[in-house]
């Protein structure tokens, strides 16, 4: 008999508006045992039947959601469908060759994380309840997989975030499965990236921003580009792809950097795009002072903000970024800017670039605005699927 989690009155507001989530300051009570993990039912305070998800104590999110329906057992077979559904899903709407085949909450599997590099699978368990699952998860992944002719050779776990131990859980990382090379080749609207899957931030490449590169390009061609933030040397190489006559790449990571050059000799652009290991807060005031100017600069900072009590914060950062950004770019020049961070709300985001395009007297034509790819999908009513915001604009002078 699973235990029953009893919301109090006038609580759930976020399960009730279609979210996944249950904190602990909406429960009343808890009725019959358990352990951290389990699956459990949750009900409002008159017994109404709300879903089924695991409970961790631990957590202040103490019970994610698997399922609204009652009968519906929670077992290998309902998370097969669900990674079906995930596979079926980006079938449709992304170029597989690499892609993130399960978002989390955004395809109801609550705190899982899995990318494809190529054959290899990068997975990230983020929350008890779901760890348990993790290995059939995997191997519901690699069956089907190869049943649409994409055979895995590789699985390797990142399980290293900082949010395991707010979950009670060790921060871990290795092989799931047979050993292999852990630099993995990719290619990603054309051009060449090793992806470090042992070592590289996070899951080792950023798969969110893949149509936001493409969309960059046509903008690139003959252009000298900055990119800031570069990480690999992502942005940065699309725009030299696309026939950009110069490129500088800047990030603050020594192995950023050295992993960015050798993508563009993998491509065979070392002699178009250079990488600097630099401060860019740094840099680009150092830039403005020597006169220098660039038909497009790209912003692609890390998330400023990891929780409301440092937005304010985050909303220096982000103005000051562009600002300096925005002195850059030569007039009826380009900057393409985003913010990875879920705490910085759109509204947000949007009114602090005003006010930096307003420190510096430079007007802004809006070109486009993005979000992250279709493989990272926006779950409505639940606002933690949010989180890229992405602008192109066109920089023009106040004459």
């Amino acid at each position: 008999m699973e235990a029953a989690v009893i919301l109090k009155k006038g609580e759930g507001r976020t399960i009730k508006s279609g979210g996944m989530w249950v904190y602990d300051n909406e429960i009343d009570k808890i009725e019959g045992e358990f352990e951290n993990g389990d699956i459990v039912t949750v009900l409002d305070f008159d017994g109404y039947f709300m879903g089924r998800g695991f409970i961790n104590t631990r957590s202040k999110i103490t019970v994610r959601l698997m399922s609204r329906v009652k009968e519906q057992k929670i077992d290998d077979e309902f998370i097969d469908l669900r990674v079906r559904n995930c596979l079926e899903y980006r079938s449709k709407v992304v170029d597989m060759s690499s892609c993130r085949l399960i978002f989390g909450e955004a395809d109801f599997l609550p705190g899982i994380v899995v990318d494809k590099f190529a054959d290899v699978l990068v997975v990230q368990s983020l929350a008890l309840g779901i760890d348990r699952f993790k290995t059939t998860i995997v191997d519901s992944l690699k069956k089907h997989l190869k049943e649409m002719g994409m055979p895995i050779r590789g699985v390797y776990e990142r399980s290293d975030a900082k949010v395991r131990t707010q979950e009670g859980m060790e921060r871990i990382k290795g092989f799931i499965g047979d050993e292999f090379d852990t630099k993995v080749e990719i290619v990603e609207n054309g051009v060449k990236f090793i992806v470090d899957v042992e070592e590289g931030q996070k899951t080792g490449f950023f798969l969110d921003q893949k149509y936001n590169r493409a969309a960059i390009r046509p903008l690139c061609k003959d252009a000298r580009v900055l990119d800031c933030f570069t990480h690999t040397g992502s942005f940065a190489l699309n725009a030299a792809a696309a026939g950009a006559r110069e490129v500088i790449g800047v990030d603050a990571s020594e192995l950023g950097v050295n992993q960015a050059t050798e993508n563009a000799k993998l491509n065979g652009l070392e002699n178009i795009v250079r990488f600097e290991c630099a401060d860019v807060f740094d840099l680009l005031p150092s830039y403005e002072e020597k006169g220098e100017k660039f038909d497009v600069v790209i912003l692609d900072p890390p998330a400023f903000t990891k929780s409301r009590n440092s937005v304010k914060n985050a909303i220096k950062g982000y103005r000051e970024i562009n600002m300096r950004g925005l002195k850059l770019v030569k007039n009826n020049g380009y900057l393409a800017t985003c913010s990875c961070s879920h705490f910085m709300t759109p509204e947000l985001f949007t009114s602090t670039i005003a006010q930096a395009a307003k420190s510096c007297h430079k007007r802004l034509r809006q070109i486009e605005y993005r979000t992250q790819a279709a493989d990272h999908p926006i779950l409505w009513a639940a606002d933690e699927s949010l989180y890229l915001k992405f602008y192109i604009f066109q920089v023009c002078d106040e004459l």
